[in-house]
C-alpha cells in the first residue's frame, strides 16, 4: 500500500487541539498509534522543537514509518509496544510526564487493506486478524473454539449485532463439520444466517460480525480502558490529550474516561472543594468534533470519526 493513500484524519484539527501544549522546546508528544507514520509526520513537521514517542504493536507499521521518519533522526522514538503499555515505555525512556498524547484508533487501515490478512470481509483470507502476528489467538480459533455463549457475547457487545444468535448457531453447526480458517466462508454464512430484512441495512451483512472479532482477538476495548486514563495520567500540568475513535463503543468509553477527569467528585454540599476532588482535566471538545463534509468527500475513511480531547489542568492529589 503507498504511503500517499493513507491520509490521515482530521489531521490539521488535531494538530491545532495539541498546539498550546508543544510550542516549547523539549516537549514530547506521543502517539499512541503510529500506523504508517502520517500523524506522527505531521507532529515533528509542525512543532520543530518537540521530541516524539511513538508506538505501535504491528512490526511491520514500525519497518515502514521507521523509513518516512528517518530523516528526524533522534526527535523520533520508535516502540514495539501495545499502547497500554505506555506508562512503561515512558519510564524506560526517563519521560515519565510529557506535553501531548495522541490516539488515531482507526489507524489499522494498513491492516484492513491487506487482504493476507484476514480482517477484510471483502475478499477471502485466512482468518486471522491479530494486529501484532507473533502472539495471540487468531480469529479462527477464537470462532472454532469459543463456547456458544460467549460468542453471542462478542458479537453483541463488540459488534453490535442483533442477529448474533442466529450467526452463532450457524456458525456452532458449520465448525463441527470443518473448522474454520478462511474469511469467504464466514461471509457466505453470515449472509445466509440472516433474514432478508437485516440483509437490505447498512453495507456488508458480515461487517458488524467481523468488527467483533476483530476487537475480541486484538483486546481494543480492555487496552483502551486501561490506555487512555493511563496518558492522560501521563500528561503534565498544561498537556493535551486528542483521542479520535471510529465507532460508538470507543467512543463511548473515550468519553467516559475524559468526562470522569473533568468532574468534581467532591461530596454535594461542601463550602469548599479540597484540591483531591477538583478535576484534574479540562474538555477542549463540545461532545465530539466530526470531520468536515469536504474531508469524508475526500477522504471516505473519516466519515465515522469523532474526536475528543482534554487538557490537564492539576495533578492527582493522593
Amino acid at each position: 500500500m503507498s504511503q500517499s493513500r493513507h491520509v490521515p484524519v482530521m489531521l490539521q484539527r488535531c494538530l491545532d487541539l495539541l498546539a498550546p501544549a508543544l510550542a516549547e522546546p523539549g516537549a514530547v508528544v506521543v502517539d499512541c498509534t503510529l500506523g504508517l507514520g502520517g500523524h506522527s509526520e505531521a507532529l515533528l513537521e509542525r512543532f520543530p522543537a518537540a521530541r516524539l514517542v511513538a508506538l505501535d504493536r504491528d512490526k511491520e507499521a514500525l519497518r515502514l514509518s521507521g523509513e518516512r521518519l528517518a530523516p528526524y533522526g533522534e526527535r523520533a522514538t520508535l516502540v514495539h509496544a501495545v499502547y497500554d503499555e505506555l506508562p512503561d515505555v515512558l519510564d524506560r525512556l526517563g519521560t515519565p510526564r510529557v506535553q501531548g498524547v495522541l490516539f488515531d484508533l482507526g489507524v489499522s487501515s494498513m491492516q484492513l487493506d491487506e487482504a493476507d490478512r484476514g480482517f477484510a470481509y471483502a475478499q477471502d483470507a485466512p482468518l486471522d486478524m491479530r494486529m501484532d502476528q507473533t502472539s495471540g489467538m487468531s480469529a479462527a480459533e477464537v470462532l472454532n473454539t469459543y463456547p456458544p455463549g460467549e460468542l453471542v457475547r462478542i458479537l453483541r457487545a463488540y459488534g453490535e449485532e442483533k442477529q448474533a444468535k442466529r450467526i452463532v448457531s450457524a456458525v456452532v453447526r458449520e465448525r463441527e463439520k470443518e473448522p474454520f480458517s478462511n474469511s469467504a466462508r464466514l461471509v457466505e454464512l453470515i449472509r445466509a444466517a440472516l433474514p432478508q430484512a437485516a440483509k437490505r441495512t447498512g453495507g456488508n451483512p458480515a461487517k458488524r460480525t467481523f468488527q467483533a472479532l476483530r476487537i475480541e482477538v486484538n483486546g481494543e476495548l480492555s487496552v483502551l480502558e486501561r490506555a487512555v486514563p493511563a496518558a492522560a495520567e501521563a500528561l503534565a500540568v498544561g498537556g493535551r490529550i486528542a483521542v479520535l475513535s471510529y465507532q460508538s463503543l470507543e467512543d463511548r468509553l473515550v468519553k467516559q474516561v475524559l468526562a470522569a477527569g473533568a468532574a468534581n467528585t467532591a461530596p454535594p454540599g461542601l463550602p469548599v472543594v479540597p484540591e483531591s476532588y477538583a478535576p484534574r482535566l479540562k474538555l477542549l471538545t463540545r461532545g465530539a468534533e466530526l470531520p468536515s463534509e469536504d474531508e469524508i468527500a475526500e477522504n471516505r475513511r473519516a466519515a465515522p470519526a469523532r474526536l475528543r480531547g482534554a487538557e490537564r489542568i492539576r495533578e492527582s492529589v493522593g
